[in-house]
């Protein structure tokens, strides 16, 4: 039986470059990239990654300029409650549960913007806190 290979589309490859953006920043300030596109059903985390501050489960947000509205902006209450859920079926779900035990936990937004051969970065630490669980 013969699969399929879907092919990206321009959304999709858009995507990828941002996160591949947002990997090289977080990792000049520091950040050691634990996981990309965790995945637990339905749910979602563009990247995991640890500092010495502890835990952080970034969206990332890409976009070509022109924009109407920033992109972090498109993190919704519904979207952080996702990521928020995914975040806690991700550590509760790790190989050594004790490994993040004691660390501050972040919810993160990186907005990258292409604007021709520019690229704008903006990093949100602690953009929301997930009270809604």
């Amino acid at each position: 039986m013969k699969t399929m290979t879907k092919k990206p589309t321009a959304r999709m490859l858009l995507g990828r470059r941002g996160e591949d953006v947002a990997c090289e920043f977080l990792e000049e300030l520091g950040h050691q990239i634990v996981r990309r596109n965790y995945r637990s059903g339905h749910l979602e985390i563009d990247i995991i990654s640890t500092d010495r501050n502890g835990v952080h489960f970034v969206e990332v947000k890409s976009r070509v300029a022109p924009v109407a509205v920033a992109p972090e902006e498109n993190v919704t209450t519904l979207k952080q409650k996702k990521i928020a859920n995914a975040a806690l079926r991700y550590l509760n779900n790790s190989k050594d549960p004790g490994i993040y035990g004691g660390m501050d936990v972040s919810f993160d937004i990186v907005a990258v913007t292409f604007d021709g051969g520019a690229t704008n970065v903006e990093w949100f630490p602690g953009a929301f806190i997930p009270i809604y669980l």
